[in-house]
């Protein structure tokens, strides 16, 4: 099987935030393959990769980088393909890995979701794809069907409590 998303992260550390985009994935029954390269401790790996990962069938990249950050933007100076760039919080609170991957030069850009925000990267990602596939768009519309409907539970859920004197 091909992978048709690569999650790629900075350091294995980013693995805990990074699973949710995974999970989602599988949930939506996309192809996908995780690696960990660093921009500055695996360059030629990271350029081997992103020069590559087109011609290996790899339709979008999530890229995950905490700190300085550079690996979503350095992929994105060397591939074709949509970057979805997904900041961890590790100093500052993730601050300055938000603002090392939205804050890209001209003509190298890399979509950018908040903080720790891997769910969001998947669905970004998912999006993209399902523009050319109907079944993963199927799913995905099934998806945010089950959102409407938990929110929907929880606001009868509310209006049922009564414990309260004045509340209508």
């Amino acid at each position: 099987m091909t992978p048709v998303i690569s999650i790629v992260m900075g350091s294995t550390s980013d693995l805990p935030v990074v699973r949710k985009a995974a999970d989602f994935l599988e949930q939506m029954e996309v192809p996908f393959e995780m690696r960990a390269l660093s921009a500055h401790r695996t360059p030629a790996q990271v350029e081997e990769f992103a020069t590559g990962a087109a011609g290996r069938g790899v339709k979008v990249i999530i890229a995950a980088a905490g700190m300085a950050a550079a690996l979503p933007g350095v992929i994105a100076a060397l591939t074709p393909l949509p970057v979805i760039g997904l900041p961890i919080a590790s100093t500052l609170d993730g601050v300055d890995a938000l603002y090392s991957i939205v804050q890209m030069p001209p003509a190298i850009p890399t979509a950018t979701v908040g903080i720790n925000g891997a769910l969001n990267a998947a669905v970004l990602a998912v999006r993209i794809l399902a523009l050319s596939d109907a079944a993963l768009a199927a799913r995905y519309a099934e998806y945010v069907g089950t959102l409407q409907n938990k929110v929907l539970k929880a606001d009868a859920e509310l209006a049922a409590i009564s414990d309260y004197k004045f509340k209508i």
